[in-house]
């Protein structure tokens, strides 16, 4: 090529491009092409220097655009022309770093079918590795310590690569060129298994081995993964499952099961065991490999105690080598449940592991490679025929969500109490941290500190103001009042309005109905059956449900039967099956003593599921729903019209009153009762909505809250307002429960902020 055909140009490329395969790919394409010139990861994005006539320019800029890895995310490519230098051929430099306010920082990967064939290969080094990945697989966010992403700083550094695996990483023609997390089993991480009375197994086959053996016994194992430890044992054995639960205290509470890959495409064991649409199994085999909720087989082997009570399992399969090496050696279901105290974050460090569930695990799966933060699995349920997620983790989060305006400064926010998460955010970008658990404990509010102090200094953030809840007894609130920080207060409801509405870019009026357990209320009481109409930052009250006292204010979340009683008392009736003795209890409600007012569902919900006799006490949060969902499938009875009248404040009450009789007919089946109760909700949301637009114009409607989880009432109430000519937005990226909390809280504080400005 001579001097005067050859052109220079250098390429800015943002976006989620590191730890993704993007530099390898860049220097591969660019060797195809026969251009010269560098490639290098610069903070956050990709800066390439490429040489070589202006036909093959043009080419280049074309195929990274078409060819680009499929984890790459590209946001925008940005080139000019420079003078050409002498240099005759193309290498990856050493990364620069800078200014991460830009970057994307890379989720944790699935194990790719290119090192899935390669660890069953006997002929290859890394035959049965646990640990084997290349540039399109394995750990990413969890062991990062900074940007840019680089071996060195990642908690790989500790690891120093053997020659071969050093040729694989300098090879451009290898598909582990510039792999970061590469290793292999001379050089890299190794299992050790422990088991009280036994010498440790230090040797990656047989620690494995022993783990397989242990659980073909019946016993419970942790295993360390990527994000954190799972406590393993037999989905089939009905003792095995009985002894997890006793153990850790979980009676009733779904357990995810993990299923073999097996099959062709690998989905045989999840058509013998499921009922899988075809849309649930290819989010099952999504890059994500997330838990999915899906109907149950019936008359499986898999153990009675799994999911009682429900019809729907929570699914996933292998994602990590460790995984698919140790369902293919045990060639049958295992439940996988978090390592961890209920509500807390999923443990992740061997010491603690042992120390705190000594008492749950029989024996630990343990590897020497740091998991730097905790990184609990993605759930997701399909409703109306689109996933919806229900906790963000491994692979789906960090989720960044860019804005259709800029902020003039930085923004955290705080989330809320259960199912926290945190949000951080900067110019026209959110990132949404993956699930935190519930800030009840000292580990959580850790686990939640370290987050914030991990986002801000990855990102290279720095903020001086803060979003919290308005409900004051919050984690999270008071950890904000303590924080040194500016703070800005949000409503728990005007949160999960704006994090719908701006998930789906919609700035135009919508009537959200924002419908869960409860939430502080602009009024001071607990809300949680709400209608707000209006767009993010100016939302109005306009419907909610008749309140009732709860007896034992937040006991009622956790007891059921005393939300049933609430509603009886209310009606100045008794409940004669109330399984327990109440005349102290309606003596301090009658008095208004500890018995907040609420309009919550979610309380409607477990009353209702009181009254049917199905659930007295609750397990876990939002038992008693799930309960009456599954109790209702298959039955078919029409709702009834629930009275709507006005209050002193133009809000329109829906009463819930006819409500108490039906679900206490022992004429009709339970079933019947639950599904009328569903059909009633609906339809009741539905009469508020055309009442609505008669007198306030037309508007789309949005359903957000923990409540809208719920299938069967989610479907009902999408289906009725299609029909009545409504356009209906629902979760689609950010769960519609308090997990979307954060997401809200930065919408809110940014309408709310006259020095937002439109882009």
């Amino acid at each position: 090529m001579t001097g005067l055909k050859r052109q220079a140009r250098v390429i800015k490329v943002s976006g989620q491009v590191q730890g993704v395969g993007f530099r390898p790919f860049v220097s591969r394409l660019a060797h195809q092409l026969q251009l010269c010139g560098w490639v290098r990861n610069e903070a956050g994005n990709v800066d390439i220097r490429v040489q070589g006539t202006i036909e093959q320019l043009d080419l280049f800029e074309q195929q990274l655009l078409s060819l680009a890895p499929p984890l790459a995310k590209l946001a925008a490519i940005i080139s000019h022309h420079v003078k050409p230098s002498i240099v005759d051929d193309f290498t990856i430099k050493a990364s620069l770093s800078g200014d991460n306010s830009q970057a994307q920082l890379p989720p944790d990967y699935f194990m790719c079918k290119d090192c899935l064939a390669e660890m069953h290969d006997i002929s290859q080094r890394r035959y049965r590795y646990p640990f084997i990945n290349c540039t399109q697989c394995g750990p990413r966010y969890t062991l990062i310590k900074r940007l840019p992403y680089d071996r060195a700083n990642t908690s790989m550094a500790d690891f120093s690569l053997c020659a071969d695996c050093r040729n694989d990483y300098e090879n451009p023609l290898d598909r582990r060129y510039h792999a970061q997390p590469l290793a292999c089993p001379a050089c890299g991480p190794r299992l050790s298994f422990h088991q009280s009375g036994h010498a440790d197994i230090t040797d990656n086959e047989a620690a494995l081995m022993a783990a397989v053996a242990a659980l073909q016994s019946g016993l419970i194992v942790a295993v360390k993964g990527i994000g954190g430890y799972h406590l393993l044992c037999s989905a089939s054995s009905e003792s095995a499952v009985a002894r997890l639960r006793q153990r850790k205290h979980r009676r009733l509470k779904p357990l995810a099961v993990m299923l073999p890959w097996s099959g062709e495409d690998g989905l045989d064991a999840v058509r013998h065991y499921t009922e899988a649409t075809a849309f649930e199994t290819t989010l099952l085999t999504d890059p994500l490999r997330a838990i999915v909720l899906v109907k149950k087989r019936p008359f499986t082997d898999l153990a009675q105690a799994v999911a009682p009570g429900i019809t729907d399992l929570g699914v996933m399969l292998p994602y990590s080598p460790l995984h698919h090496l140790l369902l293919t050696a045990y060639a049958s279901p295992l439940i996988a449940t978090s390592a961890n105290i209920s509500g807390e974050p999923v443990l992740t460090d061997a010491e603690q592991v042992e120390l705190r569930l000594a008492l749950v695990a029989d024996a630990f799966l343990h590897h020497n490679r740091a998991i730097l933060r905790p990184a609990d699995d993605s759930v997701f349920r399909v409703i109306a025929g689109t996933a919806q997620p229900i906790r963000l983790g491994r692979g789906s989060a960090p989720l960044e969500i860019k804005l259709p305006f800029s902020l003039a400064s930085p923004l955290l926010a705080l989330g809320g109490q259960m199912k926290n998460t945190v949000a951080l955010a900067s110019h026209n970008r959110v990132i949404i941290s993956p699930h935190l658990g519930d800030l009840g404990s000292p580990r959580s509010v850790q686990v939640f500190e370290q987050t914030i102090t991990d986002l801000t200094q990855l990102y290279g953030v720095t903020v001086e103001r803060c979003v919290c809840d308005a409900h004051p007894d919050y984690s999270s609130s008071r950890w904000a009042q303590r924080s040194g920080l500016a703070v800005h207060k949000v409503f728990h409801h005007h949160a999960h309005a704006s994090a719908l509405a701006a998930e789906h870019d919609y700035y135009k009026p919508m009537l959200v109905f924002t419908w869960d357990g409860t939430g502080y209320g602009e009024d001071g009481t607990l809300w949680g059956g709400e209608g707000l109409l209006g767009t993010p930052g100016a939302w109005q009250r306009v419907s909610s449900f008749r309140p009732f006292r709860l007896p034992g204010a937040e006991l009622a979340a956790r007891e059921p039967w005393r939300s049933a009683l609430a509603l009886c008392w209310e009606l100045g009736e008794d409940w004669p099956l109330c399984p327990t003795e109440s005349h102290l209890i309606k003596h301090a409600w009658q008095k208004q003593l500890n018995s907040p007012l609420s309009s919550s569902v979610g309380r409607l919900f477990d009353a209702a599921a009181a009254l049917t006799g199905l659930v007295h006490y609750a397990d876990f949060e939002g038992h008693a729903a799930m309960y009456l969902e599954a109790a209702c499938l298959g039955e078919q009875k029409l709702g009834i019209k629930l009275p709507l009248r006005r209050n002193a404040e133009h809000c329109w009450l829906s009463d819930w009153a006819p409500l108490v009789s039906l679900l206490q007919d022992k004429t009709l089946s339970i079933g019947a009762r639950s599904y009328c109760f569903h059909a009633s909700l609906a339809m009741t949301l539905v009469a508020i909505a055309k009442q609505i637009r008669t007198e306030r114009g037309l508007f789309a409607v949005g359903l957000s809250g923990g409540v809208f989880q719920n299938k069967c009432l989610t479907e009902l109430a999408m289906s009725l307002l299609q029909q009545a000519g409504f356009s209906v937005y629902v979760a689609r990226r950010i769960p519609c429960n308090d997990a979307g909390l954060s997401f809200g809280q930065i919408i809110e504080a940014a309408m709310a902020d006259a020095k937002a400005v439109k882009t």
